[in-house]
């Protein structure tokens, strides 16, 4: 899993409650797939693959929240993505046991935007199975 200097020290130097947790979602997302890369974006550790998907909060103290920009877009038949809008969603993990029962989910959704950039720009997510119930 390729990680990013710049993103090391800045997640290192946060004070943030729910560190492990932060660091949990960091390195599911950057085992999910070989493709995604990380920067520092908005002084937020944001996670990209032929655009910006995804960037962690690092001012939520009371859950660990990451910010789907185009979220919308995203198939997620597990639920793991929250908001009605139009375009971002999100996801929060209450702590690293959290990120431990989500891992399966983050990591679909962030297998199916790389399968969404590669299919280009007109690309249609795949088809929604139902959500679990929470």
């Amino acid at each position: 899993m390729p990680t990013n200097p710049d993103v090391e020290a800045f997640v290192a130097a946060l004070d943030h409650p729910l560190q492990a947790a932060l660091e949990g979602v960091r390195a599911t997302i950057l085992a999910a797939s070989p493709r995604i890369d990380e920067a520092i974006k908005w002084q937020s550790p944001t996670f990209m693959y032929r655009g910006n998907m995804a960037s962690l909060d690092p001012r939520a103290k009371q859950h660990v929240l990451l910010l789907f920009h185009t979220g919308a877009r995203i198939a997620d038949p597990h639920g793991l993505l929250e908001g009605e809008g139009a375009t971002a969603r999100c996801a929060r993990f209450a702590d690293l046991g959290d990120v431990r029962r989500k891992r399966r989910a983050l990591t679909a959704v962030v297998r199916e935007w790389v399968r969404m950039q590669d299919a280009g720009a007109d690309a249609k997510p795949a088809p929604r199975a139902r959500a679990a119930k929470r």
